[in-house]
């Protein structure tokens, strides 16, 4: 029973370190990653539990979706490159 409060601690800790490292921005919350990551290591239960809270509170974690591929017939560069092999076979073909 008392090493629960400290499993907790670690378990907070490294969810948090690994969810700093991993963030896309190079300014999470704010804050540089490196001072992040001092903040979770040297303020035990604070750091971890403000980048839990902050990210909680903060909104969505999703990462914006990249664009989704055009098919070669909405691509105007392929309709380009079509259009010129054709005329191509029709100059080539007579």
């Amino acid at each position: 029973m008392r090493l629960l409060p400290l499993l907790i601690y670690i378990a907070m800790t490294v969810y948090a370190l690994a969810d700093v490292v991993q963030h896309p921005s190079d300014h999470p919350q704010h804050l540089p990653k490196a001072a992040w990551i001092l903040i979770i290591l040297l303020v035990p239960w604070v750091g971890a539990g403000a980048w839990i809270l902050l990210r909680l509170l903060g909104g969505s974690t999703e990462r914006p979706m990249p664009p989704a591929p055009l098919a070669p017939d909405d691509d105007p560069a392929y309709r380009v490159w079509l259009n010129e092999q054709e005329r191509r076979r029709r100059l080539g073909g007579e």
